[in-house]
């Protein structure tokens, strides 16, 4: 909690991009509150490593090893190491990302699906006057959007999403969106070139099966999902709680027949318990990703006899529909967010 910030009580929502004006906004306080809930706190993903790294103990987690294969006994699972070595457990959780080998063993090789996005993002020593009212903004544009967060200590991070095949980082980003609003400007100008990472986005679609025998995947390598709802992270861990739930329920007594479909009762159910959610977010991420892209408030008329229009800023009718929309849809589901995991 100390090496994180609370965002949930200040203002979160979208922006036009250009004139830093609020599309809408969203209320992450309120649903927690009224369920005795933590309120929404962001921290950094590294950090956040760190501690439970050191929190679990080096003598647990094993860094540079990754799993290659593995092979499911009756009584046990066996996996082999990219440098040979094996270890034998009673479950193996393949929690190996969006290019799992776990999953690629299980089910077969398949491809994921590109977005069309690229991202940017970055972490920067930067304190914005907005500090201590805005939380969490998605800054819009057409094919394009930047959101920034702070997630405490003094760092602000960000993400810039472009529709187009990557090109070169700061240049990119300076021409794509140096004729934004200050804020956005800003937060880029003021990050070392080394500090902004670029990545293509992909996720996979969905499988509703999420493991066979005692092997069963979690996160990013059950459900990858994009990231411009925040909830990659969040579901996985939201996995883990279940899978835990599921597995204390395996009794600690008993042959080893009873043992082994004791466990393999309890990946089911972990899987059952968390996929219609997770659907219901990959879902979501898919849509938002779409309606981002088509983001076009005003009337745009270069040429014809209509082009003096265009200096009316005259909006979008669909545009103000699309709006009242999101008004009345987002309270509902960022409270299922918050509140609805069961």
């Amino acid at each position: 909690m100390e090496a994180g910030c609370v965002t949930g009580n200040r203002t979160n929502g979208f922006v036009d991009g250009v004139s830093g004006e609020w599309f809408t906004k969203f209320d992450l306080s309120s649903p927690a509150v009224s369920r005795g809930l933590p309120i929404t706190q962001v921290i950094c993903r590294m950090e956040l490593q760190d501690l439970l790294v050191n929190a679990v103990g080096l003598d647990i987690v094993r860094n540079n090893s990754e799993v290659v294969d593995f092979i499911e006994e009756p009584s046990k699972v066996t996996v082999i190491l990219e440098d040979g070595q094996q270890y034998h457990g009673d479950v193996l959780v393949g929690a190996d990302g969006i290019w799992s080998k776990v999953r690629t063993k299980l089910f077969g090789r398949r491809e994921a699906n590109y977005s069309n996005y690229t991202c940017y993002s970055g972490i920067t020593k930067l304190v914005p006057p907005y500090i201590d009212s805005v939380g969490y903004r998605v800054f819009l544009g057409l094919n394009q959007y930047f959101a920034a967060l702070d997630i405490g200590n003094g760092n602000m991070q960000w993400f810039a999403f472009h529709k187009q095949p990557p090109m070169g980082k700061k240049m990119l980003l300076e021409e794509k969106f140096g004729k934004w609003c200050d804020e956005v400007v800003a937060l880029i100008q003021e990050t070392p070139e080394s500090m902004i990472l670029q990545r293509e986005i992909y996720d996979r679609d969905m499988i509703y099966s999420w493991g066979i025998g005692r092997v069963a995947l979690l996160g990013d390598a059950a459900h990858p999902l994009q990231p411009n709802l925040g909830q990659g992270g969040c579901m996985a861990i939201e996995d883990c709680y279940q899978l835990i739930h599921e597995l204390d329920q395996v009794p600690k007594t008993g042959s080893d027949a009873q043992i082994s479909d004791a466990i393999r009762l309890a990946l089911r159910q972990y899987a059952k318990k968390r996929i219609r959610r997770v659907g219901i977010v990959h879902a979501a991420t898919r849509m938002a990703s779409k309606m981002l892209a088509m983001y076009q408030p005003r009337i745009q008329l270069k040429t014809g006899p209509l082009a003096h229009l265009s200096a009316l800023h005259i909006t979008y009718l669909a545009f103000r529909m699309g709006q009242a929309f999101l008004q009345y849809l987002l309270p509902e589901f960022m409270t299922w967010m918050i509140a609805g995991h069961g």
